[in-house]
């Protein structure tokens, strides 16, 4: 992952719209970064009048709460202005000419997930632009999200939110890792937390100096919190729980010091390491937990064997550096998200080619999740848009989620009934939920 957010910022402040304002303050249709991490808690204030419901939305009411009726431009004008506006971050300079012919014509008309509700109550946020895994769902009702120094739970039930992690303080060692004092070192706080991952009852958070903290959902204090690397430049990218083929629960872990590390949960003892070439940003390991998908800072990716880190197949295709990957839970196909603003959709029984090459609208690809039932493929651009492709049929078919504003990350429900979105931005930031649709669905929330 390549260290250049002062560059970042200046292309945000290129395409800042200062003349989208309401009596609330500008917005500028990007989020909060590394350098503008806030400590201010709305707790105190009650945002609840700003969220929106399904019934609003279908009375008129903007999904964020955007007062375009205020405004001296409609929605379908500043789209066009941001379409033309926003620019797309590369790190390398390879000639696109032929890519969009590559790119699979969809039909952007699905309509899977319906708009179910808004808050603003929640305010997403992120620490390094390209690093966009910071929202997660143990349930349809239940997400985590990073806002700040804190992971915040979100209930869509009770509408309430619950900080469960404070990253800015000492972080209190949970009564049963006293005995090992390793386990959590002394002196690490104020933690910009970069990237995170959530799996039942266990939530793993990943720092931008190489800091790794996790944490028992149901009891007080942290299981471990400590630096796994003290290389200069060793931001924690991304995280993944999972258990092996016995059944035993393990995480991986992928920094910017080109070390992938795989960690027993129950002694956080690191099982393996791989060194690669280049920084890693991003690792999926298969369903049967025999192969690992491994993208970074290089415009090829790899597939290697989970056990002795060996190369199977190297991955060509992408144009620029990858910051996503997943796998379909079939464990047949597996996708990729790269800088070059496309996603590729890879068969393990054939790799010399991508079968599939699905094209953003603006941006990068930052974020990918398949659903848990294999019907779909989200993919996240780095602001405005969210794609969600019907998996299930070839990806022939798209549903393609319109807003504004950066995004601090996707994820499904574990029973694809829900959608969430984080939404970075200094007024209009938030947390989006969508429901899955159904025919017989004859009642919307009636809040």
């Amino acid at each position: 992952m390549a260290e250049f957010q002062w560059e970042y910022d200046n292309m945000v402040e290129e395409a800042d719209m200062s003349d989208f304002e309401d009596v609330e303050g500008p917005f500028d249709g990007h989020g909060l970064r590394g350098d503008a991490i806030e400590t201010d808690s709305d707790d105190d204030i009650d945002l609840k009048y700003l969220d929106t419901t399904a019934v609003q939305a279908r009375h008129g009411k903007d999904i964020q709460g955007i007062p375009w009726e205020r405004l001296h431009f409609t929605r379908e004008k500043y789209r066009q202005t941001r379409l033309k506006q926003y620019k797309n971050y590369k790190n390398l300079n390879m000639p696109h000419d032929a890519l969009d012919k590559e790119c699979k014509p969809v039909r952007k008309d699905g309509n899977f997930f319906d708009f179910h509700y808004n808050t603003r109550s929640v305010k997403s946020t992120f620490v390094h632009f390209q690093l966009r895994n910071l929202v997660w769902a143990t349930s349809k009702h239940d997400v985590y999200l990073i806002s700040n120094y804190t992971v915040v739970h979100r209930c869509s039930l009770n509408r309430r939110r619950t900080e469960v992690l404070n990253a800015a303080e000492p972080l209190v060692p949970a009564p049963e890792v006293c005995k090992n004092p390793w386990a959590v070192q002394q002196g690490l706080g104020r933690i910009q937390i970069s990237t995170m991952c959530v799996e039942g009852n266990l939530l793993v958070a990943g720092g931008f100096q190489g800091e790794l903290i996790a944490k028992n959902l149901n009891r007080p204090g942290v299981l471990y919190c400590a630096k796994i690397s003290h290389d200069e430049n060793a931001i924690t990218n991304a995280i993944e729980i999972y258990e092996n083929a016995s059944g035993a629960k393990q995480l991986m872990t992928s920094n910017n010091d080109s070390v992938v590390r795989m960690f027993d949960v129950e002694t956080f003892y690191i099982l393996r390491s791989n060194t690669f070439p280049w920084a890693v940003n991003h690792t999926s390991i298969s369903p049967d937990k025999t192969l690992v998908v491994v993208v970074g800072d290089h415009a090829e990716g790899l597939l290697v064997d989970q056990q002795t880190g060996k190369v199977v197949s190297s991955l060509r295709g992408h144009l620029d550096y990858s910051f996503a990957s997943a796998w379909h839970p079939d464990g047949r196909y597996f996708a990729t998200g790269n800088q070059d603003t496309t996603c590729r959709i890879w068969d393990i029984r054939n790799l010399s080619s991508s079968v599939a090459v699905l094209k953003g609208y603006i941006g990068a690809v930052r974020s990918l999740r398949f659903s848990s039932d294999g019907c779909f493929l989200a993919m996240a651009e780095p602001a405005d848009f969210v794609h969600v492709f019907d998996a299930k049929h070839n990806y022939d078919q798209c549903q393609e989620i319109d807003l504004f504003g950066e995004i601090a990350g996707i994820s499904f429900s574990p029973d694809t009934e829900a959608l969430f979105i984080g939404i970075a931005d200094r007024t209009y930031g938030g947390l989006l939920e969508y429901n899955r649709w159904h025919a017989n669905r004859h009642l919307d929330s009636l809040m």
